[in-house]
Formats: C-alpha cells, structure tokens, sequence
C-alpha cells in the first residue's frame, strides 16, 4: 500500500504533517475474513475506509436473484458506500470482503467529528467525490463507446493481477457482459497471443 500520507496527498495537494496527523488520528486499522461484509444492501454505511490490501467486492442482487458486481476494490482505493455513508440513504450495494482484508477506516460520527475540526477535510471529500464521479463517467462512456472486446483488454491491461484472483464472471460482471461473451473474448485473447 501507498503511504496514507501519499494517498491523502493525491486528492488534496499540500498538507502539513501535522495536518497529515490529525487526518490519519482518525483512521484506525481494521481486518477482514474472507466474506465478511463490509455493509450491506439496505443498510445505512457507517464508514468511508482505505484498503491496504486484499479484495472487497461491491455487487447488488437484482429482483431475478441475479448478482451483479459493480466493483472490485484492490489497495489504495477508498472505499464506502456512496448513498448509505454520504447522503444518510440505503445502501444500493453490499461490500464484501474476497479475500482476507486490511482497510484504515474511519466511521460516520468521528468523519462528522473531523469535518467540523479540520475544515480542510471538506475538500478532500469533495475530491473523493469529483474522483468516483470522475471512475463512473469513464465507466459509462466506456460501455457507450467501445466494444466488449475493448473494455476487456482496457480493464485486463489495468487490472492484471485480479484475472487470477477473482471469478471471471464477476470481472465480466463488472466490464457489463455475460460470462459466455467474455470466455469468448478471452479464449480469442489467447489464440493471437
């Protein structure tokens, strides 16, 4: 995992290692099992955390049953959910952990807390905020504008690592096609490999 100095760097710029302090008091370290859900659907989120390692899967199950994954977080990325932990909603997805988990997380009451101590913790939620809004737009004109083959070998060139971590089908899940569509795309990828 990046330094969490660094990673709170890249969404606000220049702060202070006293800042950096204060910011990271806040954040304790926390373990995952395997499985273990992180929120579910339906529930209130109560935390925003960063992954230091492992796989948290984010997915939703559709009224057929059907599970849908819409995420698969990997270190470094923040991870909450958006509506639950933001706008005092309902989740819309449950978080589970893939594999064993360690997150620095910080819950609603002391994010509230250092909102109110720290003001310039306002802008770098607004950062996180511009930034997934910045992931979702990217992840819709993907699917608008290019072929599944080339969301494939997109996420495959920046996603490596997770094709030998993860069922294939909640990566195809997460690229918007069928398992059968991406077992094509990927036996075609071996073929001219």
């Amino acid at each position: 995992m990046k330094n969490f100095d660094e990673l709170i760097q890249q969404y606000v710029g220049c702060l202070t290692s006293e800042e950096l302090s204060v910011i990271q008091s806040y954040f304790k370290e926390e373990k995952l099992n395997k499985n273990k859900i992180f929120t579910n659907s339906g529930e209130m989120c109560d935390k925003l955390s960063v992954v230091k390692s492992g796989i948290l899967r984010v997915f939703a199950l559709t009224e057929d049953g059907k599970e849908i994954t819409q995420w698969l977080s990997t270190k470094d990325f923040f991870i909450t959910e958006v509506m639950g932990f933001f706008f005092n909603q309902p989740n819309r997805w449950t978080i589970q952990a893939f594999t064993e988990v360690e997150l620095l997380s910080i819950s609603k009451t002391d994010y509230l807390k250092l909102c109110q101590k720290f003001p310039k913790w306002i802008e770098i939620e607004k950062q996180f905020i511009i930034k997934c809004f910045a992931m979702m737009e990217n992840r819709v004109f993907s699917h608008l504008s290019m072929t599944a083959e080339e969301r494939y070998n997109q996420y495959f060139e920046q996603n490596r690592e997770l094709f030998n971590q993860v069922p294939l089908q909640y990566i195809a899940s997460v690229l918007g096609m069928t398992p059968e569509t991406f077992s094509r795309i990927r036996k075609r990828q071996a073929e001219n490999s």
